[in-house]
């Protein structure tokens, strides 16, 4: 068995170079938007947003205060013309290679002449090269649509042509192309700008996949080149092409006795690092990584070099041959000198490159390498294998605190000790929590104090748990949150009854609701607010007042020991609606009040919110009336009087009567007796005489 890495795969200049401009950009502290994906890469493009490049269409979307970065497939000159009409700062990324094809066809379109493009119609490649024509352009993708167009075109109009290629289209069509070209165009104008590194990247694929009984390309599946290789190396064998490790098939790998791997040009080298790893563990038959626990580590044995070739070597004696000069398993100290998104760069005292995966850093996947370490870090790490032909050895830090950290949880099981940990991923069934490198499972009726609250809000938390359950053989650990948490309130219990007496305040937090009042945890124990008392208003249900999960201060009313039961206070008195009506509205008082109720012999009137008073009926109006409604009706507001307040049986008197007879509120009556006593007064002016033209 044998793998053969192409020597081209992976990042071209002009990616290599638009990337690390946006991560330039970013360190700077800017912020960073790009016109569309900076590469067909997704990985690599959800990493960037992440750290916060945003995408937009159009320049007039970047955000006052951004940097616009032209991505390397360049834009239509209109764009950026836009661009610097938007007034913000700009990073042109555009690939020299495609730069100089806008040229080509800006110089020839000026010139008169037809500029006709090889390529994909709708790749933002050939879209930024059309925008950069002077006059008509057209597009083809193969030699039978160039040949279709010159059917369309006057004799002389054939005369006047020139032909660009998009620079990551097809060689060997390009090459039908120039053949077609040649003989329906006359004098035609053929500017070979297909990348020389997309060039060399196809005829080594081409040449690779001629002597292989598989292909792997790794790559996005919108990457145009990605795509070429795919076609180039389907027509001499079995191909496959995946984004990530975790789309390699297994079965095809296994069955396979050549591999040949290569990669698109947007292809970041640790997806590629981390697929050929990953074919590795396939071809070692290497368990897949269970999701509850960390995978064992295996130490192996010193391995001499063969006295063989490479070319004479399976894959196993060819992958132990390349530990010759680092051991699988061995530990060692090293020193972080960069970081990038993808992985981290670690200087272990060799001639070797030593790197740690993003995913080899920690178990948290939600953690971010820059958040983890910084340059000048020294780290115990465990080598996960070397490539000597790259000069790379790959490292692991998670693995290496797992091995130390196991121990650590197998004791704490022993001992029965509190361990300290941060919740990293809700799964099926519980929760993952991470402690001194080791996931540990948490089932969910493990996870909350009660079988019924939800686990989402435990994502991201430093918890601590009691290993309840240890597989030694399948280094596995099971957890229990709930444990400590019971044991925790059990003594927070203790010490309440110890010291609990009416009249003591506590800060609490609302557990639930019902439709008599509201559970309140005071630390240790729950206490009952009756819905009675959760306001000096009438409430008809406590999800009025306070809701699950609030911050509530409160005192104890009444407490039974022996019953275990405390009943809460939660109203002030500062907001009791009768001491405020004795500190501001005592007897005499005039003041507005709101008719909220009528009745036979009188109508009821809010003062303040949580006091009413009474307008007897005799108190309603200077004169006799037969019912309250006949004057006054629901809502509105009067000027009344404060005549009586009894505080004891809580009732309160009002009269309107009193100010009107005092000249201080309008009469009900008013506008009757002004309509009576308008015709009387009008009269003498209506038996004037007309007055008559001499």
């Amino acid at each position: 068995m044998s793998i053969t890495v192409a020597k081209t795969a992976g990042f071209c200049f002009g990616v290599n170079r638009a990337v690390n401009l946006v991560y330039e950009l970013l360190n700077e502290g800017k912020r960073v938007v790009t016109l569309g994906p900076i590469i067909h890469n997704p990985q690599l493009v959800e990493e960037l947003e992440r750290r916060g490049v945003r995408i937009v269409k159009h320049p007039e979307e970047a955000p006052a205060g951004s940097t616009v970065v032209i991505r390397s497939h360049g834009v239509p000159a209109q764009v950026l013309r836009r661009v610097e009409e938007a007034g913000v700062a700009c990073a042109d990324a555009t690939c020299p290679f495609v730069a100089k094809i806008h040229r080509i066809v800006a110089r020839e379109s000026a010139d008169g002449r037809l500029v006709l493009i090889a390529g994909d119609k709708n790749h933002p490649e050939v879209e930024g090269i059309r925008g950069h024509c002077a006059g008509v352009s057209f597009v083809f993708k193969n030699a039978g649509e160039l040949e279709q167009l010159a059917i369309s075109m006057s004799t002389e109009e054939k005369k006047r042509v020139s032909i660009v290629a998009q620079t990551t289209f097809s060689l060997n069509e390009w090459r039908n192309c120039i053949k077609s070209a040649k003989k329906v165009y006359t004098n035609a104008k053929i500017f070979d700008t297909i990348c020389s590194a997309t060039s060399r990247r196809q005829n080594e694929a081409e040449e690779l996949s001629s002597r292989s009984d598989l292909m792997v390309i790794i790559g996005g599946r919108q990457s145009s080149n990605t795509a070429k290789l795919r076609d180039v190396c389907a027509a001499n064998c079995d191909t496959i092409l995946v984004e990530t490790a975790g789309e390699l098939p297994r079965e095809p790998i296994r069955k396979a006795k050549s591999i040949g791997v290569t990669a698109g040009a947007s292809t970041p080298a640790s997806i590629i690092k981390e697929v050929l790893f990953a074919m590795s563990e396939i071809l070692n038959n290497e368990p897949e990584k269970e999701l509850e626990q960390t995978p064992e580590v295996k130490v192996e044995e010193t391995v001499e070099t063969p006295e063989k070739s490479f070319d004479e070597m399976t894959f196993e004696e060819a992958l132990e041959a390349s530990f010759k000069n680092y051991n699988t398993g061995e530990k060692v100290h090293g020193v972080v000198v960069s970081i990038a998104p993808n992985e981290v760069q670690v200087d272990v005292g060799r001639k070797q490159a030593g790197y740690i995966p993003a995913d080899e850093l920690s178990n948290d996947p939600n953690a971010k390498p820059e958040d983890l370490v910084k340059v000048g870090d020294e780290l115990d790490l465990l080598i996960m294998r070397t490539n000597d032909q790259e000069g790379t050895i790959m490292l692991s830090k998670r693995r290496f605190d797992a091995i130390k950290g196991w121990e650590e949880i197998v004791k704490a099981s022993e001992d029965d000790t509190v361990v300290d940990g941060k919740v990293v991923e809700i799964i099926k069934g519980g929760v993952l929590a991470v402690s001194n490198g080791v996931r540990v499972f948490i089932p969910a009726s493990q996870a909350t104090l009660s079988r019924n609250e939800p686990l989402d809000g435990l994502l991201g938390k430093e918890v601590k748990f009691k290993i309840i359950e240890v597989n030694r053989g399948r280094r596995r650990a099971v957890g229990s949150i709930r444990k400590v948490a019971s044991e925790e309130r059990k003594k927070l219990e203790e010490k309440f009854w110890e010291t609990a007496e009416v009249g003591q305040k506590y800060t609490g937090v609302v557990k639930s609701l019902t439709s008599y009042g509201a559970f309140v945890d005071i630390g240790g124990v729950d206490g009952m607010i009756h819905v009675s008392e959760l306001s000096w208003s009438r409430v008809k249900h406590p999800s009025e007042v306070v809701s699950i999960g609030d911050t509530v201060e409160v005192y104890i009313k009444e407490i039974d020991p022996e019953k275990k039961r405390i009943s809460l206070g939660y109203r002030k008195e500062e907001d009791n609606p009768w001491e405020i009506l004795k500190k501001d509205y005592p007897v005499g008082t005039d003041c507005d009040v709101t008719i909220v109720g009528l009745t036979t012999f009188g109508a009821f009137a809010r003062i303040i919110p949580g006091i009413d008073g009474l307008i007897h009926i005799s108190q309603i109006a200077d004169r006799r009336i037969e019912k309250p409604q006949d004057v006054l009706k629901v809502g509105q507001v009067v000027r009344a009087r404060i005549t009586e307040i009894d505080f004891e049986k809580k009732r309160i008197s009002l009269s309107t009567r009193v100010l009107i007879e005092e000249g201080l509120a309008p009469s009900p009556f008013a506008d009757e007796e002004a309509q009576e006593a308008a015709p009387a007064e009008e009269a003498p002016a209506a038996e004037e005489p007309a007055a008559t033209e001499e």
